[in-house]
């Protein structure tokens, strides 16, 4: 009797891509009472980029994905199913398939995950789940937001975090073997409050008794002594777990690549888990904390520049508002 071949994974390509304009922290403290000193010291950011008005999520994205393509060496027709992890798409009933259109990978299926700066390692998690179940062979999961539409430019707590951004990883189906080793994700709504993005309306009659609220967002609102405990404290306790799924200890892992955040968040997680600080991939300084594309644009530039290799074995982790957290554990690169 005749067994199927069990189905791998690999991570095959990676892809990124930035706004055209920056804002360095000497020019950031010309909008808003700071100065680079004070940046620099409590969250390692030095200028991140920002989208101008012409540009947009599917665009940035667009770029990252040709490339992630390229990388992996397929077509946009051969992609099967497209992830987008946003929290600030275009187009508030999804931004996905315009990327899909944009790339030419006409026989995919697209939509968007929300999920916040742990969007990415829950869209790897989901891509995971369709490949290994056989029904499409090759996703791209991407990462991108533009929050500096979203950000409060007169509070320094926020203004100074965060960037713009996208980054995209081809996942595909194999039977040469496995580098998808484990995962863990979590949620905790009782915390939302500690970081959110919440709907500000105004009410409308309409007609007698008929009350309804429209509006749009308030700007980001972030409790970032409550976020920091809960990053130190969770984020270490998911990459065990996620380890331990992997058959894998700390000390097998080649690099740490959490959601750049701050850059002492960074740092503790490390500290806690006994990870060296030349394993931690950190590009805080250059692009500020960009959300869901954090980690894949950090993970291309580590891989284009050769300090990622096939083979090496990388411990992901996201967290921030939902409040949502997660861990992903994988080798880099085709069989």
């Amino acid at each position: 009797m005749s067994t199927s071949p069990t189905i791998g994974i690999a991570i095959t390509g990676s892809g990124s891509a930035a706004p055209v304009q920056f804002l360095d922290n000497d020019t950031l403290s010309q909008v808003v009472e700071t100065s680079d000193e004070w940046i620099a010291t409590r969250t390692g950011i030095k200028q991140r980029y920002l989208a101008t008005p012409a540009e947009s999520i599917s665009q940035i994205a667009a770029t990252a994905c040709q490339k992630a393509l390229e990388m992996a060496k397929i077509d946009a027709s051969e992609v099967d199913l497209i992830i987008l992890a946003s929290s600030t798409p275009d187009d508030l009933f999804g931004s996905a398939c315009q990327i899909q259109a944009a790339i030419g990978a006409k026989n995919a299926v697209a939509f968007d995950l929300t999920a916040a700066c742990s969007g990415f390692i829950f869209g790897m998690v989901t891509a995971a789940q369709f490949l290994r179940s056989g029904v499409y062979r090759n996703v791209l999961v991407i990462g991108a937001d533009i929050l500096s539409r979203w950000v409060d430019w007169s509070d320094r707590t926020t203004c100074v975090l965060f960037g713009d951004g996208a980054g995209a990883v081809v996942m595909q189906a194999t039977t040469a073997g496995d580098r998808w080793l484990g995962f863990e994700i979590r949620s905790d709504g009782t915390q939302n409050d500690c970081l959110n993005l919440p709907y500000q309306g105004v009410d409308r009659t309409l007609t007698g008794e008929v009350v309804i609220s429209q509006g749009t967002y308030k700007p980001m609102l972030m409790r970032g002594k409550e976020v920091y405990k809960f990053a130190v404290n969770k984020v270490p306790e998911v990459l065990e777990k996620a380890l331990f799924r992997s058959n894998l200890s700390v000390a097998e892992v080649d690099w740490l690549l959490m959601h750049q955040a701050n850059q002492r968040i960074l740092d503790a997680v490390a500290q806690r888990l006994n990870v060296p600080p030349a394993k931690v991939i950190s590009n805080l300084a250059q692009y500020g904390n960009t959300s869901a594309a954090s980690i894949p644009i950090a993970l291309d530039e580590a891989v284009r520049s050769g300090k990622i290799k096939p083979g090496d074995a990388i411990a992901t982790a996201g967290f921030g508002a939902g409040l949502s957290w997660g861990a992903a554990i994988f080798r880099w690169g085709a069989f």
